[in-house]
């Protein structure tokens, strides 16, 4: 797990970690913007198959909203394209608008993220200076606190949401809510999960866990050697024989506590997502 630099892209730090883990099977479970910090989890040899299952955990994230200006961006890196006079901004409206966002809410993705449109990433066309229409897209803000600094003008924010939520949208969002504008002035995440930046370290210094903490969020299920072999095998299962409830993915395990498998739903029975056993 990595606490990312300010100016280091994801890809950067995915880089740098192939040079000093001396593999090229290193991958990331979601993307830092350049200017953020916080927690990058990697995903190391067998584990880069797993990633996949960490992307969808929520995350935590400290942030600075300026309000008054707006940018190309959303973010602090872009143009100035608009500006608003919002000196009477009061702590009391801020905190009572940023409520409004707070629960199942839709976000329009902005030009500046991966999203595909039409086959294309949007910060591609984005770099072309081109725009296309964005269709809103669900996702969850479980807690959105905003705060005052002695800039009348700067509020900071604590962010707690699904994945897939842009939190330079919602501090634009707010802006507009507000009646002028906002844009981020700065980011960092704080957790993925239960992987928290208390965890983590500079990709040169990185602690590499063992493959069964990658599924630590994840229900999971120990199967005795009979269904293990099963497991090894790829065998589709019935539920019960597994051992497993609920909507799933599982995480399955052996008797000594090796991860052997994800099963997610097969209609009534369950199927290997990912086998791990040799």
């Amino acid at each position: 797990m990595v606490d990312k630099a300010a100016g280091w892209t994801s890809h950067d730090v995915v880089a740098r970690a192939r040079g000093v883990l001396g593999t090229r099977k290193v991958g990331h479970s979601g993307t830092l913007d350049p200017d953020a910090t916080g927690v990058l989890v990697l995903g190391v040899g067998r584990a880069t198959r797993l990633l996949r299952f960490l992307t969808a955990l929520p995350k935590t994230y400290t942030c600075r909203i300026r309000f008054g200006t707006e940018t190309s961006t959303l973010d602090a890196s872009g143009e100035v394209t608009a500006e608003h006079d919002m000196s009477s901004l009061h702590p009391d409206d801020v905190s009572a608008a940023a409520v409004l966002f707070v629960g199942d809410i839709e976000q329009v993705p902005p030009m500046v993220s991966a999203v595909r449109v039409g086959g294309r990433r949007l910060y591609e066309i984005a770099r072309e200076g081109g725009e296309v229409e964005r269709a809103g897209r669900p996702v969850t803000v479980y807690r959105f606190e905003v705060t005052g600094t002695a800039d009348p003008g700067v509020y900071r924010a604590l962010v707690e949401c699904s994945s897939g939520t842009y939190v330079r949208t919602l501090a634009a969002d707010l802006g507009t809510a507000l009646g002028g504008g906002a844009h981020l002035d700065d980011l960092r995440r704080l957790s993925v999960g239960s992987f928290t930046v208390d965890e983590a370290h500079p990709v040169e210094g990185m602690d590499l866990l063992p493959i069964e903490a990658a599924l630590r969020d994840m229900a999971g299920v120990t199967v005795d050697d009979e269904v293990a072999s099963e497991v090894g095998h790829g065998r589709v299962l019935d539920r019960g024989r597994l051992g497993v409830s609920g909507s799933g993915p599982w995480a399955v395990h052996s008797a000594d506590g090796s991860l052997l498998a994800v099963y997610e739903p097969h209609r009534e029975r369950a199927k290997p997502a990912v086998v791990l056993v040799d």
